[in-house]
Protein backbone atom coordinates (compact mmCIF):
# COMPACT_ATOMS: atom_id res chain seq x y z
CA UNK A 1 0.00 0.00 0.00
CA UNK A 2 0.85 3.20 -0.61
CA UNK A 3 2.10 5.74 2.05
CA UNK A 4 -0.63 8.31 0.77
CA UNK A 5 -3.37 5.31 0.88
CA UNK A 6 -2.27 4.40 4.52
CA UNK A 7 -2.58 7.45 5.85
CA UNK A 8 -6.40 7.55 4.14
CA UNK A 9 -7.01 4.33 5.49
CA UNK A 10 -5.79 4.92 8.83
CA UNK A 11 -7.72 8.38 8.66
CA UNK A 12 -11.06 6.19 8.43
CA UNK A 13 -10.01 3.77 10.92
CA UNK A 14 -9.05 6.30 13.63
CA UNK A 15 -12.36 8.31 12.49
CA UNK A 16 -14.34 5.25 13.17
CA UNK A 17 -12.69 4.53 16.46
CA UNK A 18 -13.77 8.14 17.81
CA UNK A 19 -16.93 7.91 16.53
CA UNK A 20 -17.06 3.76 18.77
CA UNK A 21 -15.50 5.68 21.74
CA UNK A 22 -17.70 8.47 21.39
CA UNK A 23 -20.66 6.31 21.60
CA UNK A 24 -19.59 4.08 24.75
CA UNK A 25 -18.13 7.40 26.46
CA UNK A 26 -20.61 9.71 26.09
CA UNK A 27 -18.65 12.57 28.13
CA UNK A 28 -15.51 13.99 28.46
CA UNK A 29 -12.48 12.59 30.31
CA UNK A 30 -11.89 15.57 32.43
CA UNK A 31 -8.75 15.38 35.19
CA UNK A 32 -9.88 16.22 39.11
CA UNK A 33 -5.96 17.11 39.80
CA UNK A 34 -6.09 20.44 41.36
CA UNK A 35 -3.05 21.04 39.58
CA UNK A 36 -2.49 23.95 37.19
CA UNK A 37 -3.90 22.69 33.37
CA UNK A 38 -1.70 22.62 30.78
CA UNK A 39 -3.37 23.08 27.37
CA UNK A 40 -2.59 22.03 24.16
CA UNK A 41 -4.04 23.03 20.59
CA UNK A 42 -3.33 21.65 17.12
CA UNK A 43 -3.42 24.32 14.36
CA UNK A 44 -2.27 23.87 10.88
CA UNK A 45 -0.20 27.23 10.70
CA UNK A 46 3.37 26.82 10.34
CA UNK A 47 3.88 30.86 9.37
CA UNK A 48 6.20 32.62 12.83
CA UNK A 49 4.07 35.61 12.72
CA UNK A 50 0.48 34.05 13.24
CA UNK A 51 2.24 31.56 15.86
CA UNK A 52 3.66 34.38 17.85
CA UNK A 53 0.42 36.55 17.81
CA UNK A 54 -0.89 33.29 19.14
CA UNK A 55 1.97 32.99 21.81
CA UNK A 56 1.18 36.69 22.68
CA UNK A 57 -2.50 35.89 23.24
CA UNK A 58 -1.86 32.99 25.32
CA UNK A 59 0.78 34.35 27.88
CA UNK A 60 -1.75 37.68 28.54
CA UNK A 61 -4.42 34.87 29.34
CA UNK A 62 -1.94 32.96 31.43
CA UNK A 63 -1.10 36.06 33.49
CA UNK A 64 -4.32 36.31 35.06
CA UNK A 65 -4.93 33.11 35.13
CA UNK A 66 -2.98 30.95 37.55
CA UNK A 67 -5.11 27.30 36.94
CA UNK A 68 -3.49 27.51 33.31
CA UNK A 69 0.35 26.42 33.68
CA UNK A 70 1.32 26.38 30.10
CA UNK A 71 -0.56 26.84 26.58
CA UNK A 72 0.81 24.93 23.72
CA UNK A 73 0.02 25.58 19.87
CA UNK A 74 1.06 22.46 17.95
CA UNK A 75 1.37 22.82 14.57
CA UNK A 76 0.38 20.18 12.35
CA UNK A 77 1.11 19.40 8.69
CA UNK A 78 -2.27 20.70 6.34
CA UNK A 79 -2.05 17.66 4.46
CA UNK A 80 -1.73 15.47 7.35
CA UNK A 81 -3.94 17.49 9.50
CA UNK A 82 -7.23 15.30 10.02
CA UNK A 83 -5.30 12.16 9.89
CA UNK A 84 -3.01 13.10 12.67
CA UNK A 85 -5.85 14.68 14.46
CA UNK A 86 -8.26 11.82 14.56
CA UNK A 87 -5.61 9.30 15.28
CA UNK A 88 -4.42 11.69 18.08
CA UNK A 89 -7.99 11.69 19.11
CA UNK A 90 -8.58 7.73 18.91
CA UNK A 91 -4.96 6.97 20.70
CA UNK A 92 -5.78 8.83 24.01
CA UNK A 93 -3.87 11.70 23.08
CA UNK A 94 -6.38 14.38 22.61
CA UNK A 95 -5.49 17.82 22.04
CA UNK A 96 -7.43 20.35 24.79
CA UNK A 97 -8.26 22.61 21.42
CA UNK A 98 -8.33 22.04 17.66
CA UNK A 99 -8.84 23.93 14.55
CA UNK A 100 -11.19 22.37 11.69
CA UNK A 101 -12.36 22.03 8.36
CA UNK A 102 -13.98 19.72 6.47
CA UNK A 103 -13.47 17.50 9.69
CA UNK A 104 -15.78 19.20 11.41
CA UNK A 105 -19.04 17.55 10.53
CA UNK A 106 -17.80 14.32 11.79
CA UNK A 107 -16.73 15.48 14.66
CA UNK A 108 -20.21 17.23 15.17
CA UNK A 109 -22.06 14.08 14.83
CA UNK A 110 -19.96 11.65 16.77
CA UNK A 111 -20.22 14.21 20.17
CA UNK A 112 -16.42 14.73 19.79
CA UNK A 113 -16.96 18.81 20.23
CA UNK A 114 -18.05 20.73 23.55
CA UNK A 115 -21.21 22.62 22.84
CA UNK A 116 -19.82 26.82 23.29
CA UNK A 117 -22.96 28.17 23.05
CA UNK A 118 -23.69 28.66 26.71
CA UNK A 119 -19.82 29.80 27.74
CA UNK A 120 -19.76 32.47 25.22
CA UNK A 121 -22.83 33.82 25.84
CA UNK A 122 -22.09 33.51 29.77
CA UNK A 123 -18.73 35.27 29.34
CA UNK A 124 -18.58 39.37 29.99
CA UNK A 125 -17.94 41.28 26.96
CA UNK A 126 -18.06 38.38 24.53
CA UNK A 127 -21.08 39.43 22.59
CA UNK A 128 -22.72 36.46 21.05
CA UNK A 129 -24.95 38.43 18.88
CA UNK A 130 -22.18 39.81 17.32
CA UNK A 131 -21.42 36.93 15.04
CA UNK A 132 -22.72 36.59 11.82
CA UNK A 133 -25.22 33.88 11.24
CA UNK A 134 -24.13 33.00 8.24
CA UNK A 135 -20.73 31.95 9.03
CA UNK A 136 -21.74 30.30 11.97
CA UNK A 137 -24.37 27.73 10.29
CA UNK A 138 -21.36 25.11 9.30
CA UNK A 139 -20.11 24.76 12.74
CA UNK A 140 -23.74 24.50 14.57
CA UNK A 141 -26.16 22.13 15.26
CA UNK A 142 -29.74 21.94 16.48
CA UNK A 143 -29.23 25.96 17.92
CA UNK A 144 -25.36 24.85 19.24
CA UNK A 145 -22.54 26.26 18.15
CA UNK A 146 -19.47 24.08 18.71
CA UNK A 147 -16.74 25.80 16.78
CA UNK A 148 -15.46 29.18 16.85
CA UNK A 149 -15.60 30.40 12.78
CA UNK A 150 -12.22 32.28 13.35
CA UNK A 151 -11.17 32.48 9.75
CA UNK A 152 -13.68 32.71 7.10
CA UNK A 153 -11.91 33.81 3.97
CA UNK A 154 -13.76 34.04 0.83
CA UNK A 155 -12.05 33.30 -2.63
CA UNK A 156 -10.88 36.26 -4.54
CA UNK A 157 -9.30 36.22 -8.06
CA UNK A 158 -5.41 37.56 -7.19
CA UNK A 159 -4.18 39.55 -10.65
CA UNK A 160 -1.09 39.98 -11.81
CA UNK A 161 -0.80 43.10 -13.65
CA UNK A 162 2.55 43.00 -14.39
CA UNK A 163 2.21 39.68 -16.35
CA UNK A 164 -1.22 41.00 -18.01
CA UNK A 165 0.67 44.37 -19.33
CA UNK A 166 3.72 42.08 -20.66
CA UNK A 167 1.01 39.99 -22.49
CA UNK A 168 -0.58 43.16 -23.85
CA UNK A 169 -4.17 42.13 -21.76
CA UNK A 170 -6.42 44.46 -20.25
CA UNK A 171 -9.27 43.04 -17.77
CA UNK A 172 -12.31 45.15 -16.32
CA UNK A 173 -12.52 43.81 -12.73
CA UNK A 174 -16.09 45.05 -12.67
CA UNK A 175 -17.63 43.53 -15.24
CA UNK A 176 -15.19 40.09 -15.35
CA UNK A 177 -16.39 36.49 -16.56
CA UNK A 178 -14.42 33.44 -16.04
CA UNK A 179 -14.40 33.48 -20.25
CA UNK A 180 -12.54 36.61 -19.86
CA UNK A 181 -10.21 35.24 -17.19
CA UNK A 182 -9.10 32.00 -19.90
CA UNK A 183 -9.10 34.27 -22.53
CA UNK A 184 -6.25 36.65 -21.07
CA UNK A 185 -4.54 33.74 -19.26
CA UNK A 186 -4.45 31.69 -22.80
CA UNK A 187 -3.11 34.89 -24.03
CA UNK A 188 -0.26 34.99 -21.07
CA UNK A 189 0.66 31.53 -21.84
CA UNK A 190 1.47 31.75 -25.37
CA UNK A 191 2.90 35.11 -25.02
CA UNK A 192 5.34 34.77 -22.23
CA UNK A 193 5.44 30.93 -21.51
CA UNK A 194 3.83 31.56 -18.15
CA UNK A 195 0.67 30.27 -16.24
CA UNK A 196 -3.06 31.80 -17.47
CA UNK A 197 -5.23 30.77 -14.35
CA UNK A 198 -4.35 28.70 -11.22
CA UNK A 199 -7.12 27.30 -8.73
CA UNK A 200 -5.02 27.72 -5.77
CA UNK A 201 -4.43 23.73 -4.16
CA UNK A 202 -6.43 21.71 -6.65
CA UNK A 203 -3.38 20.16 -8.69
CA UNK A 204 -5.56 17.82 -9.81
CA UNK A 205 -6.29 16.28 -6.51
CA UNK A 206 -8.34 18.50 -4.31
CA UNK A 207 -11.29 18.60 -6.36
CA UNK A 208 -13.61 20.21 -3.71
CA UNK A 209 -11.63 23.37 -4.13
CA UNK A 210 -13.09 23.57 -7.89
CA UNK A 211 -16.28 24.20 -6.51
CA UNK A 212 -15.21 28.20 -7.09
CA UNK A 213 -15.41 27.77 -9.65
CA UNK A 214 -18.07 25.73 -10.81
CA UNK A 215 -20.41 27.74 -8.51
CA UNK A 216 -20.63 30.22 -11.28
CA UNK A 217 -22.51 27.82 -13.69
CA UNK A 218 -25.14 26.74 -10.48
CA UNK A 219 -23.55 23.66 -10.18
CA UNK A 220 -23.23 21.73 -7.01
CA UNK A 221 -21.78 18.83 -5.39
CA UNK A 222 -24.68 17.28 -4.32
CA UNK A 223 -28.64 17.95 -3.27
CA UNK A 224 -29.36 20.61 -0.26
CA UNK A 225 -30.18 17.87 1.92
CA UNK A 226 -26.52 15.84 1.29
CA UNK A 227 -28.28 12.90 0.51
CA UNK A 228 -27.00 12.77 -4.04
CA UNK A 229 -24.75 13.44 -5.91
CA UNK A 230 -25.51 16.07 -8.28
CA UNK A 231 -22.03 15.90 -10.32
CA UNK A 232 -24.12 14.62 -13.43
CA UNK A 233 -26.48 17.61 -13.32
CA UNK A 234 -26.20 19.57 -16.88
CA UNK A 235 -24.48 22.68 -15.06
CA UNK A 236 -22.06 20.88 -13.62
CA UNK A 237 -20.73 19.29 -17.17
CA UNK A 238 -20.81 22.63 -18.45
CA UNK A 239 -18.43 23.24 -15.94
CA UNK A 240 -15.83 20.97 -16.25
CA UNK A 241 -16.00 21.75 -20.03
CA UNK A 242 -14.86 25.08 -19.36
CA UNK A 243 -12.27 24.10 -17.15
CA UNK A 244 -11.09 20.85 -19.62
CA UNK A 245 -11.21 23.59 -22.37
CA UNK A 246 -8.36 25.51 -20.52
CA UNK A 247 -6.51 22.79 -19.52
CA UNK A 248 -6.38 20.90 -22.88
CA UNK A 249 -7.21 22.89 -25.50
CA UNK A 250 -6.47 26.79 -25.01
CA UNK A 251 -3.83 26.37 -22.26
CA UNK A 252 -5.36 29.08 -19.91
CA UNK A 253 -4.92 26.63 -17.15
CA UNK A 254 -1.77 24.37 -16.45
CA UNK A 255 -2.54 20.68 -17.40
CA UNK A 256 -1.65 17.84 -14.99
CA UNK A 257 1.83 17.45 -14.05
CA UNK A 258 2.28 21.30 -14.25
CA UNK A 259 2.60 23.79 -11.10
CA UNK A 260 2.68 27.08 -11.29
CA UNK A 261 2.53 29.73 -8.06
CA UNK A 262 1.39 32.77 -8.46
CA UNK A 263 2.77 34.19 -5.53
CA UNK A 264 6.45 33.57 -6.64
CA UNK A 265 5.66 35.38 -10.56
CA UNK A 266 4.26 32.06 -12.54
CA UNK A 267 0.77 33.16 -12.95
CA UNK A 268 -1.24 35.42 -14.15
CA UNK A 269 -4.50 34.69 -11.80
CA UNK A 270 -4.81 32.87 -9.14
CA UNK A 271 -8.12 31.87 -6.97
CA UNK A 272 -7.14 32.13 -3.20
CA UNK A 273 -8.67 32.80 -0.23
CA UNK A 274 -8.24 36.16 0.88
CA UNK A 275 -5.58 35.17 3.92
CA UNK A 276 -3.49 34.29 1.19
CA UNK A 277 -2.49 37.92 0.65
CA UNK A 278 0.42 37.37 3.22
CA UNK A 279 2.49 34.94 0.57
CA UNK A 280 2.81 38.13 -1.48
CA UNK A 281 6.25 39.34 -1.14
CA UNK A 282 5.79 43.13 -3.61
CA UNK A 283 8.14 41.44 -6.46
CA UNK A 284 5.21 42.25 -8.97
CA UNK A 285 2.11 44.64 -9.10
CA UNK A 286 -1.05 42.82 -8.45
CA UNK A 287 -5.01 42.96 -8.23
CA UNK A 288 -7.23 41.34 -5.65
CA UNK A 289 -10.67 41.25 -6.94
CA UNK A 290 -14.05 39.17 -6.05
CA UNK A 291 -14.78 35.94 -8.47
CA UNK A 292 -15.41 36.32 -12.14
CA UNK A 293 -18.93 35.67 -13.01
CA UNK A 294 -20.14 32.22 -14.64
CA UNK A 295 -23.01 31.85 -16.67
CA UNK A 296 -25.56 32.13 -13.88
CA UNK A 297 -23.99 35.47 -12.90
CA UNK A 298 -21.84 36.92 -9.54
CA UNK A 299 -21.30 34.42 -6.43
CA UNK A 300 -18.97 34.05 -3.93
CA UNK A 301 -17.56 30.86 -2.21
CA UNK A 302 -16.59 30.99 1.52
CA UNK A 303 -13.45 29.07 2.80
CA UNK A 304 -13.75 28.39 7.27
CA UNK A 305 -11.75 26.99 9.46
CA UNK A 306 -13.27 26.46 13.08
CA UNK A 307 -11.82 26.40 16.87
CA UNK A 308 -13.38 24.33 19.01
CA UNK A 309 -13.10 22.47 22.39
CA UNK A 310 -12.29 18.37 22.49
CA UNK A 311 -14.70 16.44 24.35
CA UNK A 312 -11.69 14.12 25.49
CA UNK A 313 -9.69 16.84 26.62
CA UNK A 314 -8.50 16.72 30.46
CA UNK A 315 -9.51 19.85 30.78
CA UNK A 316 -12.27 20.87 29.32
CA UNK A 317 -13.40 23.82 31.56
CA UNK A 318 -9.97 25.42 31.33
CA UNK A 319 -9.96 24.95 27.29
CA UNK A 320 -13.53 26.36 26.79
CA UNK A 321 -12.44 29.30 28.91
CA UNK A 322 -9.31 30.28 26.82
CA UNK A 323 -10.97 29.72 23.94
CA UNK A 324 -13.78 32.44 25.22
CA UNK A 325 -10.72 34.81 26.01
CA UNK A 326 -8.92 33.92 22.71
CA UNK A 327 -11.91 35.30 20.47
CA UNK A 328 -13.25 37.53 22.49
CA UNK A 329 -13.97 41.13 20.55
CA UNK A 330 -10.26 42.67 21.62
CA UNK A 331 -8.54 39.30 20.42
CA UNK A 332 -10.37 38.33 17.36
CA UNK A 333 -9.47 42.02 16.32
CA UNK A 334 -5.73 41.12 16.28
CA UNK A 335 -6.42 37.73 14.54
CA UNK A 336 -8.26 39.75 11.67
CA UNK A 337 -5.32 40.74 10.31
CA UNK A 338 -4.91 37.11 9.06
CA UNK A 339 -8.16 35.20 9.23
CA UNK A 340 -11.23 37.43 8.70
CA UNK A 341 -13.32 37.32 11.61
CA UNK A 342 -17.08 36.46 12.04
CA UNK A 343 -17.96 39.47 14.13
CA UNK A 344 -19.99 41.78 12.34
CA UNK A 345 -18.67 45.24 14.00
CA UNK A 346 -15.08 44.07 13.07
CA UNK A 347 -16.39 43.53 9.25
CA UNK A 348 -15.55 46.81 7.19
CA UNK A 349 -12.60 47.36 5.03
CA UNK A 350 -11.01 50.02 7.30
CA UNK A 351 -11.11 47.96 10.66
CA UNK A 352 -10.05 44.91 8.37
CA UNK A 353 -7.04 47.37 6.56
CA UNK A 354 -5.97 48.59 10.02
CA UNK A 355 -4.35 45.64 11.05
CA UNK A 356 -3.41 44.04 7.22
CA UNK A 357 -0.09 44.73 5.99
CA UNK A 358 -0.74 43.93 2.17
CA UNK A 359 -4.41 44.57 1.20
CA UNK A 360 -6.17 48.20 1.58
CA UNK A 361 -10.18 49.21 2.90
CA UNK A 362 -11.03 48.77 -0.60
CA UNK A 363 -9.69 45.88 -1.47
CA UNK A 364 -11.05 44.14 2.04
CA UNK A 365 -14.35 45.86 1.57
CA UNK A 366 -14.85 44.31 -1.90
CA UNK A 367 -13.28 40.76 -2.08
CA UNK A 368 -14.23 40.00 1.86
CA UNK A 369 -17.31 42.19 3.83
CA UNK A 370 -19.20 42.34 0.48
CA UNK A 371 -18.97 38.63 -0.45
CA UNK A 372 -19.70 37.15 3.19
CA UNK A 373 -23.30 37.42 3.26
CA UNK A 374 -24.49 35.54 0.40
CA UNK A 375 -21.00 33.14 0.18
CA UNK A 376 -21.58 29.56 0.43
CA UNK A 377 -19.00 27.29 1.55
CA UNK A 378 -16.58 24.21 -0.07
CA UNK A 379 -18.60 21.35 -0.34
CA UNK A 380 -18.64 20.10 3.29
CA UNK A 381 -20.12 15.89 4.13
CA UNK A 382 -19.67 13.84 6.73
CA UNK A 383 -16.82 11.45 5.64
CA UNK A 384 -14.75 13.77 3.93
CA UNK A 385 -11.94 12.01 3.50
CA UNK A 386 -13.78 8.92 1.66
CA UNK A 387 -15.93 11.28 -0.23
CA UNK A 388 -12.81 13.10 -1.37
CA UNK A 389 -10.52 9.91 -1.90
CA UNK A 390 -14.03 8.01 -3.70
CA UNK A 391 -14.03 11.20 -5.98
CA UNK A 392 -10.45 11.72 -6.74
CA UNK A 393 -10.51 8.39 -8.05
CA UNK A 394 -13.48 8.86 -10.56
CA UNK A 395 -12.34 12.57 -11.21
CA UNK A 396 -8.88 11.33 -12.59
CA UNK A 397 -10.47 9.83 -16.20
CA UNK A 398 -11.24 13.56 -16.28
CA UNK A 399 -7.79 15.02 -17.09
CA UNK A 400 -6.92 13.41 -19.76
CA UNK A 401 -7.54 15.19 -23.45
CA UNK A 402 -9.33 12.80 -24.81
CA UNK A 403 -11.83 12.45 -21.75
CA UNK A 404 -16.00 11.68 -21.85
CA UNK A 405 -16.97 14.38 -19.61
CA UNK A 406 -20.32 13.57 -19.42
CA UNK A 407 -19.20 9.54 -18.44
CA UNK A 408 -16.65 11.08 -15.76
CA UNK A 409 -19.09 12.93 -13.96
CA UNK A 410 -22.00 9.94 -13.91
CA UNK A 411 -18.82 7.89 -12.36
CA UNK A 412 -18.28 10.18 -9.74
CA UNK A 413 -22.34 9.85 -8.79
CA UNK A 414 -21.45 6.49 -8.92
CA UNK A 415 -19.00 6.52 -6.77
CA UNK A 416 -20.22 8.73 -4.10
CA UNK A 417 -23.77 8.63 -3.71
CA UNK A 418 -23.30 5.52 -1.35
CA UNK A 419 -21.46 7.37 0.58
CA UNK A 420 -24.19 10.41 0.69
CA UNK A 421 -26.63 7.67 1.16
CA UNK A 422 -25.54 6.73 4.37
Amino acid sequence: MTRTGSRKVLSAVALTTVLALSAACGGSAAETSDKPAALRMTVWTSDKDQLKLFDSIAAAYRADHPDVSKITFESLPFADYNTTLTTQIAGGNAPDLAWMGDLSRDLIASDALLGLTDRFKATPGWKYDDLLGSVTSEFSHDGTLYAYPFSNSPFALYVNTDLLAKAGQKIDPANLTWDQVAAAGAAVHAKTGKAGFVVRDFDYKAWNTLATVWTGWGASAWSADGKTCTFDSPEMQQAFTFLHDAAFKTQAMPGPGTTADFFAGDAAFTVAQVSRASLLTGSFKFGLYPLPSGPKGKYSVLGQAGMGVLASSKHPKQAADFLAYLTNPENAAKLAQYFPPPRKSLLTGDKLAANNKVLNAEQLQDAVVDQLPDAVTLPNHTSPAEIAQKGKTALDAMWRADADIPAVLRSVCAAIDPILAK
